[in-house]
């Protein structure tokens, strides 16, 4: 088994995750086994408790795990299949070293850091690698090398390496050559420095992958080989991409690098057959229809904090060939200024998932005015939740309906506590989590989207649509189009008089990708374009 260790120096949110999923997706493409995995160096357990603002979203796995955004990367561009197991923080390894000592494992050894801490990272490593049966295994570091949390897991790796043997490790070092306008050139002495870090503490990079704006010149390759002891060949452009993500995985291929790391490692294969990847980002730049979707959140201000959400709507252009802007709306600037003022020109309204009480009422007025104005509607998690309580205020007619998390005094909590969280008083990974099935009405949109009457798809919630209102909201034209095996949850409704109004319980953008976008992502595009072409004809 092969072993990719990726790490960054210079500054933080280089694109370490983009860069090791990229060299995961062109592994997979030269017929190899590849899985990932990310190893967080907080004290967190896990993500599920952080805010958006500090760490972008949480991203869901099938099995119920709350981790770190980087795995959607890691999802999105190869066909590897996450688990629990592929996204480590120092709180689990901290927790587990801990229990053992308490249960005497250690059989009254001084537990330390060095080797206790840095063999259970170690541990993981192995355990992946069993877990999957992978030709290559891709381990990125998260932070910035020299910052202290993170130097158990630099230890470990480098520990890790000794014993698995020259050409089955190779590490690839994500640095930043920033360019200095007043000088008109690009520095490579913060790349220098941060190599300098990485090899004080026993670690020399097998590979530079230097993130820059401007292209780097055979003279900055040369330096950067000389003075961080890597060979020329392996001084690795990575250029900021003009149109989106997914060119990166061809400006690699192009850089040589999946050729360099199969020489590396020994590792005899076809060239990656890139041709479908080309396509995609054919529709990408020059797509043949364009349109406009409404993205109403939160957390808008902040690229990451609706990030799978983004880039499953931008698949679903792909499988429209339509290029899609996406205009992010604030809901609180809604509760100030209207839906019409700030939703103007958009073909298309999305809602996604969120906790709290802010912007709730702007989140409404916009399903409202996607409802009335006949405009495509995608509600997500929250959005699903938003979708139903307007419904039972202007349509339904009763009056301060709400979400009991909302307004736990609501007379119409039409949005009500989940039975089995009821009792529940820790917050992290205690929601309603992961892979969970669902059945579709035979006669459904959402059922002729899917193709088929049963799905799986990823959940995190702790609220339900109220059974007790199924009843009038049927009446009124809302359908329960999906719901739990035993019909218990409601998972999917959608109305039926109108173009295309569906919205899910779970977050179909988890599992959404640029060669497989997601149905229900591509339905509303679809719609959207669809709508958007009958204003102009």
């Amino acid at each position: 088994m092969k072993h990719i260790f990726v790490t960054g120096g210079v500054v933080s949110s280089l694109g370490k995750g983009l860069t090791a999923a990229s060299i995961g997706t062109l592994l997979e493409n030269r017929g190899l086994k590849v899985t990932l995995q990310k190893f967080d160096p907080y004290l967190n357990v896990d993500p599920g408790t952080m805010s958006p603002f500090q760490h972008g979203e949480v991203y869901v796995l099938d099995d119920g795990a709350e981790t770190d955004l980087d795995l959607g990367h890691y999802e999105r561009f190869t066909g590897t299949k996450l688990t629990r197991f592929n996204n480590l923080t120092s709180g689990q390894v901290y927790q587990s070293v801990l229990d053992k000592e308490r249960r005497g494992d250690y059989l009254g050894k001084t537990v330390q850091v060095i080797p206790h801490v840095t063999d259970e990272i170690q541990n993981r490593i192995r355990e992946i690698g069993d877990k999957t049966g992978a030709d290559v295994v891709i381990t990125e570091i998260g932070g910035t090398i020299g910052d202290i949390e993170g130097l158990p897991f630099v230890e470990a790796i480098r520990e890790f390496a000794l014993g698995a043997g020259r050409g089955n490790v190779l590490f690839l070092h994500v640095t930043f050559v920033p360019f200095i306008k007043a000088a008109g050139e690009l520095k490579t002495k913060p790349t220098q420095q941060g190599v300098a870090k990485l090899r004080e503490i026993g670690i020399t990079p097998d590979v530079l992958v230097c993130r820059c704006e401007k292209s780097l010149t055979k003279e900055l390759r040369q330096k950067l080989s000389l003075f961080c002891n890597v060979p020329y060949e392996a001084v690795i452009e990575e250029i900021d991409v003009e149109h989106s993500i997914y060119e990166v995985p061809l400006m690699l291929q192009r850089e040589g690098l999946d050729d360099l790391i199969c020489e590396r490692l020994g590792l005899k294969t076809k060239p990656a057959d890139m041709a479908h990847w080309r396509e995609i980002i054919r529709k990408l730049i020059t797509p043949r229809h364009r349109v406009r979707i409404g993205v109403v959140g939160k957390y808008v201000e902040l690229q990451d904090a609706y990030k799978s959400v983004y880039e499953a709507v931008i698949h679903g252009g792909v499988a429209n060939d339509c290029g899609v802007e996406i205009e992010r709306v604030d809901a609180e600037d809604i509760e100030e200024n209207g839906a019409a003022n700030a939703l103007k020109g958009c073909s298309g309204i999305l809602v996604p998932g969120g906790f709290g009480e802010r912007g709730t009422e702007g989140k409404i007025l916009a399903a409202r005015f996607a409802r009335e104005n006949n405009i495509p509607y995608l509600g997500l998690c929250l959005g699903m939740q938003i979708a139903t309580i307007e419904f039972a205020r202007n349509v339904l007619k009763l009056e301060g309906a709400h979400s009991a998390e909302f307004d736990p005094g609501t007379a119409h909590p039409v949005i009500a506590l989940l039975d089995e969280q009821q009792n529940v008083t820790d917050k992290g990974g205690t929601m309603r989590l992961g892979s969970q099935p669902c059945i579709l009405k035979p006669d459904s949109l959402v059922t002729r989207l899917y193709g088929a009457e049963e799905i799986h798809e990823r959940h995190r919630h702790r609220y339900e649509f109220n059974n007790a209102y199924r009843e009038p909201f049927e009446a009124a034209g809302m359908m329960f189009s999906g719901t739990s095996p035993d019909g218990n949850l409601v998972e999917i409704v959608e109305l039926t008089e109108h173009p295309f109004y569906v919205a899910s319980q779970f977050h179909p953008e988890f599992k959404s990708k640029p060669n497989k976008p997601h149905p229900l992502f591509s339905g509303f595009i679809a719609a959207a374009h669809a709508c958007d072409h009958a204003k102009t004809v």
